[in-house]
This record gives C-alpha cells, sequence and structure tokens, in this order.
C-alpha cells in the first residue's frame, strides 16, 4: 500500500489518511512527539486533514454501504473476524506503538488492553450473526397480528477516539458499528494518532472492503468538525470532553444526527467501615493508573469517619510501590502525561487546590519532563474546584463521611455521572447504596471489569446514550417494528 511512513520503535507505520482502501496524503502535516521524552524524540509528520479529506473518506462509506449492508451479519461476520485475527497478530507491534505514542505502559497494552481491541470485534460480530434480527423478538398481539423487531443498517458512522487507549477505545465503537451493517469514518486523536493509522493497514490485510473503514487524521477543528457536522454522516459517536462535547452536539443537531457520547467523570470511591481495608486501598491506588489518564477513574475518595486513619497509612503502603517513569521498562507503575498541555493542566488544578485551602498530603510537583508522581488532597473545601471538574492526571481527593445518607450526598455532589465504586461487607448496604449514587457503572468490591453485553454509558454531563451489547445495535442501527396479520397470508400447498 502506498503512502508516507515512519519506523516508531522498529514498526512500520503508516502517516496518511486511510481514504478508500488507500493512502491519501494532504498539503499539511502536524507534528507527533513521544510523551516519554517530550523534547528530543519527535515520532512523525501525520497528514492533517480538512474539509476535502473528510468529504472523500465520507463519499467512499457511502459508496461502500449498500454491498457492506447487504453482506447481512454473516457475511460481515466473516469479515470482521478475519480483522480480529490480524489485530491479535499485530498486538506486539500495536503496544510498542501506542507505548511511544501516548505514554502507556508496555505491559499493559501489550497484556490487557490491546487484547481487548479484539475481543471487541470478535464480540460484536458474534452478537449480531447470533441474536440480531432472529425470531427471539417476534411476539403476537391479542388480535393475532405478529409483531417483529429489525435492526438494519443505518449508514455512514462517524466514530472520535480518544488518546488514552485510542486502538482499544476506536475498537469499542467501530466493531458495532461495522457489525451493524455501517461503514466507518475514524478520526483519531491528534495527541496520539499512529496505532489508530495503523488500523488501516489491518483492516486492509483483513480484507475488508474498500471505503467500509476509512482514517482521517486532523485536528478536532480541522477534521473533527467537519466530520461530526456532516450531512451524510447516519451516526456520531464521541468519547473526550464535555466542552468539545458541546460543539459536536451542535454540529450533529444541524442534520438531527444521534450521537452517541462518553463525555469523562469524576467518579467517587466510597469506603464503608465495615470494608476489606487491604482490598479497597489496593485498588484505591489503581485509581493513578495510567497517570490518573483514565475517565472511570474513582478521584475521589470518600471514606468513613472511623476508618480514615487507618485507610490512609495502608493507602500510602500502597502508592509507595508506585514506581513512575519509562513505560517500556516492566518494573515501571505508570509513565508520563500525554503532552504539555495536560502537565500544564494538572499542574493549574494543584495550585488551585492550594489556594483553596486543600491539605497536600503527597505529590504535588512535577518530577521532570511530563512525570507526575501521585498526588493526594485531604481536607478540601467542599466548593474547591478540584472536587468538582475532571483533572485527568495522577490527582486524588480524600473526603470523610459519617453514614450512609452523607456518602451518597457527597457522591452525587458532581456535575458527572460515569462510574462509582463502592467497598463494603454489607450486601444490603451496598444495593442500597448502588441504587443512590448516579453513575453508568457501579463497581462494587471490585474496579475496572464489565461484561461487553452490558450497558455503558454515564449520566449528566458523563454522556448520553449507552453502548454494550444490544444497546450499541441500538444505536448504530435503524431499528424497525414490524406488525403482519398473518391470516391473511395466502397459504401455498
Amino acid at each position: 500500500m502506498s503512502g508516507d511512513t515512519v519506523e516508531v520503535e522498529g514498526v512500520t507505520v503508516p502517516v496518511d489518511h486511510y481514504i478508500d482502501g488507500r493512502r491519501v496524503s494532504s498539503e499539511t502535516t502536524f507534528e507527533v512527539r513521544s510523551p516519554i521524552d517530550w523534547d528530543s524524540w519527535k515520532l512523525a509528520e501525520v497528514a492533517n486533514g480538512g474539509q476535502a479529506e473528510v468529504d472523500a473518506a465520507v463519499a467512499a462509506a457511502r459508496r461502500a454501504f449498500p454491498q457492506w449492508a447487504a453482506l447481512g451479519p454473516e457475511g460481515r461476520h466473516a469479515h470482521l473476524t478475519r480483522l480480529a485475527d490480524v489485530i491479535d497478530a499485530t498486538v506486539p507491534d500495536l503496544a510498542k506503538v501506542e507505548c511511544a505514542d501516548n505514554g502507556s505502559l508496555y505491559e499493559a497494552m501489550s497484556l490487557r488492553v490491546l487484547p481487548r481491541a479484539a475481543n471487541n470485534i470478535r464480540f460484536f460480530a458474534d452478537f449480531a450473526r447470533d441474536r440480531l434480527n432472529h425470531d427471539d423478538t417476534a411476539r403476537t398481539l391479542h388480535g393475532g397480528e405478529r409483531n417483529r423487531v429489525r435492526y438494519d443498517p443505518a449508514g455512514v458512522a462517524a466514530v472520535s477516539t480518544p488518546w488514552n487507549a485510542p486502538f482499544m477505545l476506536a475498537t469499542w465503537r467501530v466493531g458495532p458499528a461495522l457489525a451493524a451493517g455501517d461503514t466507518v469514518v475514524l478520526k483519531p486523536p491528534e495527541w496520539a494518532p499512529l496505532t489508530c493509522s495503523m488500523l488501516g493497514d489491518l483492516a486492509d490485510e483483513a480484507g475488508l472492503p474498500p471505503g467500509v473503514l476509512n482514517v482521517v487524521h486532523g485536528t478536532g477543528a480541522g477534521a473533527g468538525a467537519p466530520l461530526t457536522g456532516h450531512r451524510d454522516v447516519d451516526r456520531v459517536a464521541f468519547t473526550g470532553s464535555p466542552a468539545t462535547a458541546h460543539t459536536v452536539y451542535r454540529d450533529a443537531a444541524a442534520n438531527l444526527t444521534p450521537v452517541s457520547f462518553e463525555l469523562g467523570g469524576k467518579s467517587p470511591f466510597i469506603v464503608f467501615e465495615d470494608a476489606d481495608l487491604d482490598a479497597a486501598t489496593a485498588t484505591a491506588a489503581y485509581q493513578y493508573d495510567n497517570s490518573g489518564q483514565v475517565c472511570l477513574a474513582g478521584t475521589r475518595l470518600l471514606v468513613q469517619r472511623d476508618i480514615v486513619g487507618d485507610f490512609l497509612t495502608r493507602f500510602e503502603e500502597r502508592v509507595g510501590e508506585i514506581k513512575v517513569g519509562d513505560p517500556r521498562d516492566p518494573d515501571t507503575t505508570y509513565g508520563p502525561l500525554i503532552h504539555p498541555v495536560a502537565l500544564e493542566r494538572v499542574t493549574g488544578y494543584v495550585e488551585r487546590a492550594f489556594e483553596a485551602g486543600a491539605n497536600l498530603a503527597f505529590g504535588g510537583r512535577p518530577i521532570e519532563g511530563l512525570y507526575y508522581p501521585p498526588t493526594l488532597f485531604t481536607d478540601v473545601p467542599e466548593q474547591a474546584e478540584i472536587l468538582h471538574h475532571e483533572v485527568f492526571g495522577p490527582v486524588l481527593t480524600l473526603q470523610t463521611f459519617e453514614d450512609e445518607q452523607d456518602a451518597i450526598a457527597k457522591a452525587n455532589a458532581t456535575d458527572y455521572g460515569l462510574a462509582a465504586t463502592i467497598y463494603t461487607g454489607d450486601e444490603e448496604r451496598a444495593d442500597r447504596v448502588s441504587a443512590a449514587v448516579v453513575a453508568g457503572t457501579v463497581w462494587v468490591n471490585c474496579f475496572y471489569v464489565r461484561d461487553l453485553e452490558t450497558p455503558f454509558g454515564g449520566a449528566r454531563d458523563s454522556g448520553i446514550g449507552r453502548e454494550g451489547g444490544h444497546h450499541s445495535f441500538d444505536f448504530y442501527s435503524d431499528v424497525k417494528t414490524i406488525v403482519e396479520r398473518t391470516a391473511l397470508f395466502s397459504r401455498g400447498e
């Protein structure tokens, strides 16, 4: 396949767009640097797309749509299974590139995160083949009519993926869209675009027809806005900040295009006095994973007052085991922040927390480069900005609560509602608090596990809609009800 490439950690990476089954360049490029060593490690100059490239990609997706849709779930399953196999075989190379590109741990990428990408593709291909448009959706009405539900392909889906796990999170949206029979235009994040760019070549290797999956690089304003506001796009899936989502929503609304938004969180991590403190503190320390650049992280520790001293002692011991450093080193626990803008953002939140009167328990000062230590604030005034805004860095706060109702009130004192984590030894309490907190996902005595068939999404400013299992196909399909009076059908002999 033609097009410009670069070498990243010994892996050949395409840096042009992937449109209609071929590589396409642009007149301008944008620079991508590695957060591992920002000042000296330039990774690539990537094609900088705009309206023309978006128009070409959407047109290619529109041309490819009828034949892709006509394959049906069984025909698409064969293509997508091959794509999953190709992704599996490429995980070591993808992990090297993603580690360099966004600073995530190589070990985490290769063993846990990137294998999920192939699982995403397989799961949704299997689900579409085995569960959609089957007779189990049929119902007989009182008058004898038969009521059936069909999931028909919707058209062209625009997918915008974030930089903290770009390849895996792209497949979380691309997988169900393709399995539903849609064609896709993927816009990678400009801060970490390289593995998503590789997805184009992997689709080609797997034999996906030209135009079924397209990749357009660029900035949010340059490529993202023309894509999400395109009149020939039928679905918009976006992961990012609420601030950007307002713009995306406005652009999509001009065409009444349905949207699916996952917009981050400020999630509570609630620890009751009857919790297993060893388990709770180990999981609490894990909230620093990926330098805190995880939307689901429980960044607001809420600990029952009677156990806060014991909790802090054990928590600090766990945090003391964290090693911040080069993410390629297997001994490293987490690596750098993604970009100087991210470092500036984290530093700003920390400085303003000091100004608001919060107590710094540990951390709070950059190490070097884009590396930032685990940081904890206690005694934070209730109106302090850091309790209410998403930092997206390795900064947690700790508040105490008196009883169950106080814990629920503090947990819900946010504009977000993506996730919550609860540690308790009382199953009835777990049920009560899980029902009362505002969150799309609640983990009880565990964290970061979920069946792909269950819904995922957020409440309040954390998003719009749910994806996973049937919920994904509710979005990426045109759901049709067919009501038939079968008694009037002619019956052949």
